[in-house]
């Protein structure tokens, strides 16, 4: 059974920085790659980013988040980062962690199978 759980979410002032972590059981780190979501209130659920099990690197960040946002994986914890930088009022939103079998990261939410139950990120201006 495929568990993920967020943490790390909070009300941050404009400019900070957060990390989110997510930790991963009955996921194995060489078959699934991982990905980062996020939904503001009255908003579709948006592709923030994803990483590879195969390349380790952070792939497809959303143009709105490149520059600021970096993910990285730490297999032997069996956990995904966010790590977010230079935050701006409009990131506000609950992220979610997701995972889905095979190598590559995919944008649409429905290509994901597993999901977290999301964590709220707060920036305030």
């Amino acid at each position: 059974q495929v568990q993920l759980d967020e943490s790390g979410g909070g009300l941050v002032q404009a400019g900070g920085s957060l990390r989110l972590s997510c930790a991963a059981s009955g996921v194995s780190s060489n078959e699934y790659s991982m990905g980062w979501f996020r939904q503001a209130p009255g908003k579709e659920r948006d592709f923030v980013g994803g990483i590879s099990w195969v390349s380790g690197r952070s792939t497809n960040l959303a143009d709105s988040v490149k520059g600021r946002f970096t993910i990285s994986r730490d297999n032997a914890k069996s956990t995904v980062y966010l790590q977010m930088n230079s935050l701006k009022p409009e990131d506000t939103a609950v992220y979610f962690c997701a995972a889905r079998h095979g190598a590559l990261v995919r944008r649409q939410d429905r290509e994901w199978e597993h999901w977290g139950q999301g964590t709220q990120v707060t920036v305030s201006s």
